[in-house]
């Protein structure tokens, strides 16, 4: 058995998991958050709004520090924290959409270069994040109006520690606290100067990352100050230099190949003037190409016949990482006037400047072009006059006398399509906190004032505008002053920089959010029970949130070759009171070394969406000393985010396959009923629709005013085991063993059908609402398909965590340790809105929008540490899953990172010098045919190889 084999199974059959950045998190009471005391050794624990022992945690809540970060090597707390085994992915620098694939069907835009949080798979924006427990201002990139945090606008080295509650909470924080909450706590109290400079690459040699992080902090008396800055550059890795993405599809060596994928907008064209009419009178009948590129004067003889080989091949000219460059500062300011009474000021800024990219423009023009959302492109009509048109009569694009299909070209010319986001954030606070005595009890109260911005300008270079191609295309004698005829048929390299100087434009979009936050808290004990005090919560909040989106005015005219969209803006605030109540019950009896029930409930009126109440009940039992047992119930809620309801018409391209076509893997020729469903919906009964599968679908996106919020209950039980024989026979420092169930079920959840669904269930079912919803053009091809969104019936998924940790006792051979985290996933249901359509995720992978849905993720790490020198191991487990419907199965993937550093003793400790290589054993991720784009799933899987990075730093 091999060592890679040996390392494997113990990662399995631990229980795996979880990474470096759990072996040593620990809780740091030392740097206070705003809510805390600095004297007192109860503090705030998320999950819990009233005061308590950080170690005696009623819910499930894993920590993660500074140091547990850096043991990493990674740049972004986000993708730290999409390796927790019960997160799931989300967006991040892996995903290159803009351009691809359009705005994803839930009203937030393509969210390029964010990165955010998904826990137990239902999806980011049902994940509440904090910045010390109070809102943070979601982010934009130009594209939307989104309801998830960009966690990459919040400085690195800002943060203290981040404590992630895996079940839900919404009494106590409120919305779209459903699936946990991720609170990042910053730093608040720091002295001296704290430094690092790292460096990274891959072994090919792209995707070089730099990270630089200083802060300097002074601790008077009464007053502590901390300030900081950061900077992360992160450079590309190109589809073209890794295997496994340089076709549409895995395993592809050309556009020929019978999987299909390549794109009818080839670089010399493709002219279709096949209808369902058939020949029209004095035009050419049939499906063409230039012969001979590139032509400045084609005519119909210079037309041959277009074939698959034809085709153009995108897949070469994307981000497997996309490039960024990130840089930001803060500070922290604390101001005792007296011993009772702080102010603590808080701001950061940040700046991104990110890009993704997408091979050259795909122009597609004529009645099933296929643009939708009303795009004059499917109305336009190339003029006989026009000096280039091959044909000699009209294309008519509009009106009853149509004849001809499409004509697709890539403007080679204008060179790749870039999309250049530049995004600041800016967020304040200030806080004035204190305690008072009521009888023998200390009582708590704060409040807050928070606010934060969001601003996001993005330009996109290569769009084309309709009107200028109309008028280029159109009447020569009308084509006057700065107008030049368009050569749409001669083949790559046959648009002048004239014609593309005419027809081109840069589009700039532009998107903000705004939050203020305003909140105040009670809390304390009111008086001794013989088990222990009764201690309360009660607080209230007022919440504003403003979001716009812009597009360039020409996208929303409706006049650019991309992707369309429309402005959105809206607005809400809310008001809500939530209340604490934690009673201890039995204390030191036989069988109850304690006994505890706590309940939360609160009340929310949202301005645009009415009122909703959740609550929370808890118990806690502690048979003996050791042992913890634990199991809670709880209501939540999501209200509708702003782009949900005020989104307006977008496009997202989804890659499908669709079953009325008479090409091969269509049903349209082969079953009778999905050929009676097909032409129903407007498919040509004699067989001429026949485009190829494996290309993109044009999906219509749209917000919903009419939504109704989200409703959740979530069942916990849960057991930590931490004997204290362990630590008092010098067998350790630290054991504890976790294991937690986990039951959610979501109803109302706000989404779109999935397309695939529609499709299928309007051609072989024949259903009436969905084939409503798949508009199809006069000769069958899709222009449409609607995905306005709407409440789903449900979601409803369940599973365990499991955590082990263990800790050495100091030895002559140094100090070992051990962590697992490990998530099994034993349900996860999604039921549509008519109740006909149940879609059991476990063990799949959905495809575009990407997701895969393991049965069992694990992560564990395996540290030692003697004198100055430290090393570690971490293995990430993930099983494998299966695609369209079983039909392809992903492997299951073990990454492997190793980590070594220094710390010499003659510079007193204070430098250290680290090294390390993540994905040590090189594996690839698994190949993925319905994937959104590079033939794998970047909310699962890492970048295709070798990672390795060298880090200097330095603690005054």
């Amino acid at each position: 058995m091999t060592f890679k084999a040996i390392l494997h199974c113990g990662v399995v059959l631990s229980a795996l998991l979880f990474e470096p950045t759990l072996a040593h998190a620990q809780v740091l009471p030392a740097d206070p958050t705003p809510k805390q005391d600095a004297s007192s050794e109860d503090i705030v624990v998320t999950g819990s709004r009233i005061r308590r022992d950080p170690l005696n945690d009623e819910s499930p809540v894993v920590r993660i520090d500074q140091s547990s970060v850096a043991k990493t090597g990674l740049s972004s707390i986000a993708d730290v924290l999409q390796r927790i085994p019960s997160a799931s992915g989300g967006l991040n620098s892996k995903v290159n959409n803009s351009g691809n694939l359009g705005n994803p069907p839930d009203g937030g835009g393509v969210g390029a270069g964010s990165a955010e949080i998904d826990l137990r798979y239902l999806s980011s924006k049902r994940t509440l994040v904090l910045v010390d427990g109070i809102r943070y201002v979601p982010g934009t990139s130009g594209s939307g109006i989104p309801a998830t945090v960009d966690l990459n606008t919040i400085p690195a080295n800002m943060i203290d520690r981040v404590e992630v509650l895996q079940s839900g909470a919404s009494s106590l924080y409120g919305s779209d606290a459903i699936a946990g909450v991720v609170n990042v706590i910053t730093v608040a109290q720091q002295v001296g100067l704290r430094a690092s400079a790292q460096f990274g690459t891959f072994r090919q040699g792209d995707g070089h990352t730099q990270d630089y992080a200083l802060s300097y902090g002074i601790k008077g008396p009464t007053t502590n100050f901390v300030f900081g800055g950061t900077y992360v550059k992160q450079e590309a890795v190109r589809s073209s230099n890794r295997s496994i993405s340089l076709f549409p599809n895995p395993g592809q060596t050309a556009c020929t190949d019978p999987v299909g994928g390549c794109s009818s907008a080839a670089v010399n064209g493709r002219f279709d003037t096949r209808t369902n009419a058939g020949p029209i009178p004095g035009l050419a009948f049939g499906n063409f190409t230039i012969a001979n590129p590139p032509n400045n004067n084609p005519t119909l003889a210079s037309l041959r016949t277009f074939t698959a080989a034809d085709r153009f091949n995108f897949a070469p000219y994307n981000y497997i990482l996309t490039p960024s460059e990130r840089y930001g500062a803060w500070f922290s300011f604390k101001q005792a006037f007296s011993p009772s009474v702080n102010l603590r000021v808080k701001a950061a800024y940040n700046r991104r400047n990110s890009e993704n990219q997408a091979a050259f423009e795909p122009l597609f023009i004529g009645p099933d072009a296929g643009n939708g959302a009303g795009s004059v492109f499917d109305t336009l009509s190339v003029d006989a006059s026009n000096p280039y048109n091959p044909f000699g009569v009209t294309l008519q694009g509009s009106g009853p006398n149509k004849n001809y299909s499409f004509i697709a070209r890539r403007v080679v010319e204008a060179g790749q399509r870039t999309f250049d986001q530049r995004v600041d954030t800016f967020t304040g606070s200030a806080t004035l906190d204190g305690s008072f005595t009521v009888g023998e009890h200390k009582w708590y109260w704060d409040a807050t004032a928070a606010f934060g911005v969001n601003d996001a300008h993005q330009s996109f270079t290569g769009n084309l505008r309709a009107d200028r191609v109309a008028l280029a295309l159109g009447p020569v004698a009308q084509c006057t002053g700065a107008c030049v005829p368009l050569n749409l048929f001669g083949g790559a390299g046959s648009i002048t920089p004239a014609m593309l100087n005419y027809i081109g434009f840069t589009e700039r979009d532009k998107s903000n959010q705004q939050l203020y936050d305003y909140t105040a808290n009670l809390s304390g004990d009111i008086f001794d029970l013989p088990a222990g005090p009764i201690g309360f919560a009660v607080g209230y909040e007022h919440r504003i949130q403003i979001g716009s989106f812009d597009p360039d005015p020409i996208i929303a005219a409706g006049l650019g070759a991309d992707i369309p969209s429309k402005p959105a803006s809206g607005r809400y605030y809310s008001n809500e009171v939530y209340g604490e109540l934690r009673i201890p019950l039995l204390k030191d009896r036989p069988f109850f070394n304690s006994l505890e029930v706590n309940g939360s409930v609160r009340h929310a009126d949202y301005s645009i969406s009415g009122g909703s109440t959740t609550y929370t009940a808890i118990g806690l039992w502690k048979p003996v000393e050791d042992l913890l047992l634990r199991g809670s119930y709880a209501t939540g809620f999501r209200a509708p985010s702003l782009g949900e309801l005020f989104g307006d018409r977008s496009r997202f391209d989804l890659p499908a396959n669709d079953p009325c076509t008479s090409a091969a893997g269509g049903l349209f020729q082969s079953n009778a009923t999905v050929r009676a469903n097909c032409i129903a919906n407007g498919v040509p009964a004699n067989g001429s629709y026949a485009e190829d599968q494996g290309g993109q679908l044009p999906v219509l996106t749209k917000g919903n005013r009419k939504l109704k919020p989200e409703r959740s209950r979530s069942l916990l039980f849960g057991a930590v085991y931490s004997p204290a024989w362990a630590r008092t026979s010098g067998f350790s420092r630290a054991l504890s063993l976790e294991v937690n169930y986990y039951d959610i079920e979501v109803t109302n959840a706000i989404a779109a059908l999935d397309a695939n669904v529609k499709l299928n269930n309007c051609a072989l079912l024949g259903d009436p609402t969905a084939c409503s919803q798949v508009i199809r053009t006069g000769n069958g091809l899709i222009n449409e398909i609607d995905a306005t969104l709407d409440n789903l019936d449900g979601i409803k998924t369940r599973g365990i965590d499991a955590t082990f940790r263990y800790r050495s006792p100091e030895t002559g051979f140094g100090v070992f340790g051990l962590s697992a985290n490990a998530t099994w996933l034993l349900k996860y249901t999604l039921t549509a809105s008519n109740g006909a359509v149940v879609i059991e995720r476990v063990g799949t992978e959905r495809g575009s929008p990407d997701q895969a849905f393991p049965k069992f993720k694990g992560n564990s790490t395996i540290d030692w540490s003697i004198g100055g020198f430290a090393a570690s191991f971490t293995g990430r487990y993930i099983s494998g899953v299966t695609e369209n419907a079983g039909a392809n199965r992903l492997g299951s993937r073990f990454y492997g990172d190793v980590q070594f550093a220094f710390s010499p003793s003659w510079m007193e400790r204070r430098t250290s010098l680290t090294v390390g290589v993540n994905n040590l054993f090189n594996q690839d991720p698994p190949a993925c045919s319905s994937c959104s784009l590079n033939n794998f799933d970047p909310t699962t899987y890492d970048v295709p190889g070798q990672f390795g990075y060298v880090r200097l730093s330095y603690k005054m």
